[in-house]
């Protein structure tokens, strides 16, 4: 079974910064695209952004283009998401997603179909 965990959240105040892993367990990344989406309570999940299996691609959110980045170390087994000039708004809980990806596409899709636990990401002052 293939298992991804996350870490890395908290609380921060507005305009503060965090970076979120995604590990893997039982499997090597290099394989997969990885997508981190969010989801506050009361909203529908929303894909924040993704990276190719190879890491030339990656896609945001217009919500977050701009002060998110998506990296990934294969070395590691992990990808990161670096979070700065943080608003109440990205309030949510935050998955990392991996997908398979053997071929690299053009354009790096958020979907994903193995999911880890989440990390509750809180900004307030």
């Amino acid at each position: 079974q293939l298992q991804l965990v996350e870490s890395g959240g908290g609380l921060v105040q507005p305009g503060g910064s965090l970076r979120l892993s995604c590990a893997a367990s039982k499997f090597t990344l290099d394989s997969y695209a990885i997508v981190w989406f969010r989801q506050a309570p009361g909203k529908e999940r929303e894909g924040v952004s993704c990276i190719t299996s190879n890491g030339l691609r990656t896609t945001y959110a217009d919500s977050v283009k701009g002060r998110f980045t998506i990296s990934r170390d294969n070395a590691k087994n992990t990808v990161y998401l670096q979070m700065n000039s943080l608003k109440p708004e990205d309030t949510a809980t935050y998955y990392c997603a991996a997908r398979l990806e053997l071929i690299v596409q053009p354009m790096c899709v958020m979907t994903g179909d193995y999911w880890g636990q989440g990390t509750q990401v809180t900004v307030s002052s």
